[in-house]
């Protein structure tokens, strides 16, 4: 289901920023690794904290590490290796968008997760 059915990218974007996190949750889906995409039968999850994730885009290009934190709010998620220093020399995550990561490893220990990829498969 759309956010918004208009075209224009102010549109677009005012949609995004005041969408309700049950809708802002859809946006959390990343696409999975090909071995993991055969053996679940699906080519799409939401990321969840403890999944194991491949950066593909950015600074972090390559890096593979655990979801710490996923902030609905911000629509980011934050990976274990992908780290920066700020102003006060503090080592804080760097926040990432979900559709720029591939899970690598996905955290079965939720049955509610389980029932979601019975619902995708193919």
């Amino acid at each position: 289901m759309p956010i918004t059915t208009s075209a224009q990218p102010r549109k677009q974007r005012l949609a995004l920023f005041n969408a309700p996190l049950h809708l802002r949750h859809k946006l959390f889906n990343a696409k999975l690794s090909p071995e993991l995409e055969k053996k679940l039968g699906v080519k799409r999850l939401p990321v969840r904290r403890g999944d194991t994730v491949m950066i593909l885009r950015g600074d972090f290009k390559g890096v593979t590490g655990k979801v710490v934190r996923v902030d609905l709010k911000k629509v980011r998620i934050y990976v274990e290796g992908a780290t920066r220093t700020n102003s006060r020399g503090q080592t804080v995550y760097y926040p990432i968008h979900p559709s720029k990561v591939m899970i690598v490893d996905v955290d079965m220990s939720d049955k509610a997760r389980q029932k979601i990829i019975e619902r995708r498969k193919k």
